[in-house]
């Protein structure tokens, strides 16, 4: 994966770009270009180098905070004209090359007072952590924006993006609604010293891959790992080509979903569209990664803690460590998290395992004072991750991908959960080295994450349980015999309209039900129609066909004589007597790592 349009803004350092800002203790990356500076601004135009903060002592020995400027001139904190104390306002950016006389020198405003860095309560910088999840530097970015941390047009130079053929493209995120984002790592060898992991020549599959579901509340999020070898049907997909034009690429039966990048011309779109017909979530962009940003990442912030249950010497992966808690960063961490063979049954899904330990770990690193107070270590990593970072072009700007991370970052870090598909051996194979989807186990998953419902226990879901939409299934409950109800097809199985009015006619005793074959468009949420007079028979249909709050919407008016309710099947829609929602907590059986805690890989 080779990020386009790559750039450098070559008229400024960005490193030197931060100042603090007193009114939150947090530095602020500030851009002007103007070049002159403005008295009684912090808007100051022109490009600044930040102040060193000094204590020194006043006559009677009271420590005082006092600032140096570009030329070397030692003054106390600015006071008004009034004599009153300073005020609190972001310092002026100083001009690296002034207009108006030689590097350093500018006038002084009420713009450039300094205040004392205030402390940050232990939950308010909680809910300003970094987030981090598989598509590593992704969530660097979402931490710097939640942080307090502006990112300019040095990153958005940085930024590489990718046209996804219409699959996604959408611009942002819709503030009122759950987010998808689909993050690839790729094994694509590119970066110096990537070549010699092998399968050099390779075009870049999706090695890595990781559904970031974040809910409507911003309560909580889930990650969902999908693994590479796992055997699924690839779907018909539309391609940009180099011309510009668009190529429909066939779809493929019974191969590894990792080839639902790079083979036979397949983009991060095609991927999109994999993942959705696995768990009926459409993902709402992409972000796509390499090797280099695992070694450039970990580096950047200064080595990510891991902890071995037992030593570890892999000929492959090169990973040598003993038995304990270790740093590990750059070519160390790569091997970390490429390691098969060295825990668990040696499998991917062991590897998926380690993966997850070592992103909650790296999220964990970006919450820490060490992080959050270094202005260098903010930099190196908003520099690496927008550098090793392909998006679509939803999100392909510093200033979209702000308005994303403010989004994102309102989830508290307790409440994310690390999960893997359902999978199992592929029975049609001896020796075992593909699984197959578990679909009793992976149906309620993605049933839970499509209802939005949390994977950990979050009070304002708890809250939203009794909400006005669900109170709506609440009530008395008609006969089935006195339900009418009209079926449309709005959804992706064919004759859905006809066999569900079949179930509902034979299995439920509902002999009032029509098929009304197609709707007039396709949705992709289920819904029950129906007036006030007939909520007692909306609430037995729901019942019965297991349909959520949300999709009950009730009429103004009451109906009249004969007239129907009218249930159109969306592309949640999954066959008749599979009930809709998911269920309220977690089945047995399905992995979990929560992102606060650190565990041993084993």
């Amino acid at each position: 994966m080779d990020a386009q349009s790559r750039g450098r803004a070559d008229e400024f350092d960005p490193a030197d770009q931060w100042i603090l800002n007193p009114h939150t203790g947090d530095y602020e990356l500030r851009l002007n270009n103007s070049g002159a500076d403005s008295a009684g601004a912090s808007q100051a135009s022109g490009p600044r180098i930040p102040r060193r903060r000094e204590p020194v002592r006043d006559g009677g020995g009271e420590r005082r905070a006092t600032t140096r400027d570009g030329g070397g001139e030692r003054r106390g904190p600015a006071r008004d004209r009034h004599g009153s104390a300073p005020r609190r306002e972001v310092p002026g950016q100083r001009s690296r090359r002034s207009a108006n006389g030689p590097r350093g020198q500018e006038g002084s405003g009420p713009g450039e007072s300094t205040g004392r860095r205030s402390r940050k309560a232990p939950k308010a910088r909680r809910k300003k952590a970094l987030l981090w999840t598989v598509g590593t530097m992704a969530f660097v970015l979402v931490g710097l924006s939640v942080g307090g941390y502006s990112l300019y047009q040095h990153f958005n130079g940085n930024l590489g993006t990718v046209d996804i053929g219409g699959a996604g493209n959408k611009n942002v995120v819709d503030a009122d609604a759950p987010v998808d984002i689909l993050i690839i790592g790729t094994d694509k060898r590119t970066g110096k010293g990537n070549e010699g992991y092998g399968d050099k020549g390779s075009v870049g599959h999706a090695d890595t891959n990781i559904l970031f579901h974040v809910s409507k509340d911003r309560t909580n999020a889930t990650a969902l790992s999908i693994p590479r070898d796992m055997i699924t049907d690839i779907p018909d997909c539309t391609a940009k080509q180099p011309d510009g034009s668009e190529k429909v690429i066939p779809g493929t039966q019974n191969v590894r979903f990792n080839q639902s990048l790079g083979q036979d011309g397949r983009n991060p779109g095609c991927t999109m569209r994999t993942v959705e017909e696995i768990t009926g979530l459409k993902p709402d962009h992409v972000m796509m990664v390499d090797f280099n940003a695992v070694k450039e990442l970990s580096t950047a912030v200064g080595g990510v803690k891991v902890c071995l249950a037992k030593p570890v010497k892999d000929p492959d992966s090169h990973l040598d460590l003993p038995e304990g808690e270790h740093r590990i960063q750059g070519e160390e961490a790569l091997a970390f998290v490429r390691t098969r063979h060295s825990f668990g049954n040696e499998s991917d899904l062991d590897r998926i395992k380690v993966q997850q330990q070592f992103l909650a770990s790296m999220m964990r690193e970006m919450q820490s004072n060490d992080t959050l107070t270094s202005p260098t270590k903010l930099y190196s990593l908003a520099d690496a991750a927008t550098k090793a970072l392909t998006v679509d072009p939803g999100i392909g700007s510093v200033t979209k991908l702000a308005t994303l991370a403010q989004e994102l970052g309102k989830v508290d870090t307790k409440n994310i959960t690390f999960t893997t598909v359902p999978v199992m051996d592929n029975p049609a194979e001896k020796v075992k080295a593909t699984v197959v989807l578990d679909t009793a186990k992976a149906e309620p998953l993605f049933a839970m994450m499509r209802e939005d419902t949390s994977l950990t226990e979050v009070k304002a879901q708890k809250k939203a349980a009794k909400s006005k939409q669900d109170a709506l299934l609440k009530g008395p409950k008609a006969a089935a015999a006195e339900i009418r109800v009209d079926v449309f097809n709005g959804g992706k199985v064919a004759g859905a309209a006809q066999t569900t009015v079949a179930w509902l006619q034979n299995n439920q005793g509902v002999l009032k039900s029509t098929n009304k074959a197609n709707a007039p468009a396709k949705i992709d949420k289920t819904t029950l129609e129906y007036a006030p007079n007939q909520a007692d028979q909306a609430r037995a249909l729901a019942a019965m066909m297991g349909l959520p709050g949300s999709a009950m919407k009730k009429g103004t008016t009451d109906a009249e004589g004969l007239q129907a309710m009218v249930l159109t099947l969306g592309a949640d829609f999954k066959g008749a007597g599979i009930p809709i929602t998911g269920p309220a907590k977690v089945p047995d059986g399905i992995q979990q790592a929560n992102a606060d805690k650190a565990e041993c890989a084993k």
